[in-house]
């Protein structure tokens, strides 16, 4: 069954190719191949094909190629065959030219310049600076969802709201965190997710302050946190939600304090997600909101800005306040053109993204605070920071754990849309 009409696919190829430019050379798209599980015999991990093949041909069949020359496109797809019948029923093929056609297909119209996006492509060999460019200018269109796109992520978030609602009925003293995951995963099936964005995150007292923590045995105590960090996907698009629960019915007051800090933070990074806004500014300013509670509580001394320059506040919240999500939970994402590659730190750490937001671009806003043991016991970070932390007071914070609050952002002309927003925080 196709997942995105003609018409919709039609005009992704439009945009890409007027991105490409009038002196564009042959391009390549793979659709990748299936990995083999070690130790398997004939079993591979369940295929997913390159998103830059997908976005363009809305088709999750192996060994595939999609060709671009000169403003042509041509689809060359792996025939069905007996033995996939035999075993699998009738797969879902594409319509397209045999793949084996693909050589001939080159030597008539590949020219000397070769660019291969997706995956490498057995017996072609490109120019690895010209896919650069064109992976660029590929990017600079995905970015901007569509209204095909955006109606499949509207499906996702109504599966993962079920699915947070399920965990949030189900955590209670005595419950463990692989139960809350199975419980919020099955639900999330039952509304329509296909699948799972990602590893769902499940973190239960201190683990909540471990950022990917994968469910385990722990149980649930009375006065603990639990986080979770959880997207069902559909067709491949996925939404991407963190909500932190009290153990029982309420938060204590440390709790209260600090998960009321990180939901202002979530509030002043959204309010920033307009048109035209830098990332590295949506950070610095949930990254402000953060360092001037933690001071105000007693635990950070200073000024904001000189919490912000030196890292301090990087102490507590380590990792950037989002990222690209939609077409997997990290799409695109990268850097503005003349930028170049390099990740930017802002604020003491790594924000993977940087440039401005464009219409249509959605991103996740995920703010947090993290008591973090190989962080805050660093004698290097305690040494640098001493007159920025009081560490005696801090001790008094350690077991709330941490604390992260998620939404997903699609960025419009009259201001950010928070489509994540009827699951309760």
């Amino acid at each position: 069954m196709a997942i995105f009409k003609r018409d919709v696919l039609e005009n992704r190829r439009r945009r890409v190719t007027e991105a490409l430019g009038n002196h564009a050379p042959t391009v390549l798209i793979g659709a990748g191949e299936p990995i083999s599980i070690p130790g398997g015999l004939d079993q591979t991990y369940p295929f997913t094909a390159h998103p830059e093949y997908y976005w363009l041909t809305g088709s999750q069949r192996s060994g595939g190629v999609l060709a671009y020359n000169q403003g042509d496109w041509t689809h060359f797809v792996r025939p069905v065959t007996p033995t996939e019948r035999l075993w699998e029923g009738n797969p879902d093929a594409p319509e397209g030219e045999d793949v084996a056609g693909l050589s001939e297909w080159l030597k008539h119209y590949g020219g000397a310049e070769i660019a291969v996006l997706g995956t490498p492509i057995p017996g072609v060999k490109g120019d690895d600076e010209l896919a650069a460019d064109m992976r660029v200018r590929l990017d600079t269109v995905r970015r901007r969802k569509d209204s095909a796109e955006i109606e499949l992520l509207g499906r996702a978030v109504k599966a993962t709201a079920a699915g947070h609602a399920k965990a949030n009925e189900v955590i209670r003293p005595g419950i463990s965190e692989r139960r809350i995951q199975i419980e919020l995963e099955a639900e999330m099936f039952r509304q329509g997710a296909d699948s799972v964005g990602y590893g769902t995150i499940v973190g239960v007292g201190s683990h909540a302050a471990v950022l990917h923590f994968e469910p385990g045995d722990r149980i649930v105590k009375p006065d603990e946190l639990v986080l979770i960090d959880a997207g069902g996907a559909i067709s491949g698009y996925t939404a991407d939600v963190t909500r932190t629960y009290p153990a029982e019915d309420r938060f204590t007051p440390r709790q209260q304090a600090i998960y009321d800090l990180v939901l202002a933070a979530e509030s002043e990074g959204i309010s920033k997600c307009c048109i035209g806004t830098e990332w590295h500014d949506v950070h610095r300013a949930a990254a402000s909101v953060l360092a001037g509670g933690l001071r105000d509580l007693g635990v950070l001394k200073g000024e904001i800005d000189g919490l912000l320059d030196s890292g301090a506040i990087a102490l507590f919240f380590p990792h950037g306040i989002g990222h690209m999500t939609g077409l997997g939970v990290r799409d695109v994402g990268g850097h503005a053109p003349r930028r170049g590659g390099e990740v930017q730190p802002c604020c003491g750490v790594r924000v993977r993204i940087n440039f401005p937001l464009e219409e249509n671009f959605l991103m996740t806003v995920e703010p947090g605070i993290y008591f973090v043991p190989t962080i805050l016991d660093d004698p290097v970070k305690r040494e640098r920071f001493r007159n920025s932390v009081d560490w005696y007071l801090l001790d008094d914070w350690r077991l709330v754990g941490g604390v992260r609050i998620e939404d997903n952002v699609l960025i419009t002309a009259s201001g950010p849309r928070v489509i994540t927003a009827e699951i309760p925080k």
